[in-house]
């Protein structure tokens, strides 16, 4: 047996019901965590509350002599996240790692899109990272320590097609990483993001003549992602995170990774691709930048989606 990378760590982890959430939660306890399962066991469009996901999870881990508790709450609001957290406090007296897998989705179209479908994603994906990150901060910096995984999506990195709404939240989660990474390294505390690539009930929701396009166009320039792999389940997501949530990875933090099958990558901090200069007194003209625009910045710019024939 590889040693146990989490013993005597306890770890929330959200949307542990199903999918990507679940996987992780199993394997942390089987690297010794006591875990508390939070599923608020909606289907995928965020309707339908349910036990049932939790429960089965946890039963699970029981099974198999670890260490687990159901939590049914959303991770949507500091006062519902803070009954997460007590419950970690309360059944095992301590806390020392935060998993955000939890999220919806809506998709539809930038011109199709209501309101409702904008803020419900928005609300779940990044309000839900930052209601549980609050309450958990105040924990790890009193202690000195602590690890928080935050999720994700090419949809936001990168772009998608009919993702609006889940892409403008994920997008938001990388920089709420990076800022939480700084607020917090200085305590001891990382927090590290996963964008993950798994064939999940949400990704099942999708059409697969949508989903085929969006992987290909999701991967286009990218050399180091180039390669997806044909079959990418929940569990090849799982010990990325907990490796991060491991006293090992005590160095890392503010960084994200994208997870798909066999593929692990370091995606690139944001910074000027092309850049051009003069001094600070002399800005660019219009004039000038229609003039050298097509060689410097604009060189092999391809459009991600041009007007259709």
């Amino acid at each position: 047996m590889v040693e146990k990378l989490l013993e005597g760590k306890v770890a929330i982890v959200t949307g542990a019901g199903r999918g990507i959430g679940k996987a992780i939660a199993l394997l942390m306890a089987e690297h010794g965590a006591k875990v508390v399962v939070n599923d608020l066991g909606v289907a995928v469009d965020g309707v339908g509350p349910s036990r049932g996901p939790a429960d089965e999870t946890v039963a699970t881990i029981l099974e198999s002599r670890g260490h687990a508790v159901a939590n049914y709450a959303s991770v949507v609001g500091i006062e519902s996240a803070e009954s997460i957290v007590q419950t970690a406090l309360d059944m095992f007296g301590r806390l020392d790692v935060l998993v955000n897998p939890a999220g919806i989705l809506r998709d539809r179209m930038i011109f199709n899109m209501t309101e409702n479908e904008w803020d419900e994603v928005i609300r779940v994906h990044l309000t839900g990272h930052f209601s549980l990150i609050k309450p958990v901060s105040i924990i790890f910096r009193k202690q000195r320590s602590g690890s928080i995984i935050t999720f994700s999506s090419t949809s936001g990195l990168i772009g998608n097609v009919g993702q609006a709404n889940y892409g403008a939240a994920k997008d938001g989660i990388a920089g709420l990483t990076r800022v939480v990474a700084r607020d917090l390294g200085r305590y001891g505390i990382r927090c590290n993001c996963i964008s993950p690539g798994a064939e999940t009930r949400m990704t099942a929701s999708v059409p697969e003549k949508v989903r085929a396009g969006r992987r290909k166009k999701s991967m286009q320039g990218s050399s180091e992602l180039s390669r997806l792999e044909l079959e990418r389940p929940p569990e090849a997501v799982a010990p990325l995170a907990i490796w991060l949530a491991s006293d090992d990875a005590c160095d890392i933090n503010g960084q994200i990774f994208h997870v798909s099958g066999g593929q692990i990558g370091l995606m690139t901090q944001p910074e000027p691709a092309r850049l051009i200069q003069k001094p600070l007194n002399e800005p660019w003209t219009i004039e000038e930048i229609a003039a050298i625009f097509p060689s410097t910045l604009g060189v092999d710019m391809v459009n991600p989606s041009p007007p259709a024939v």
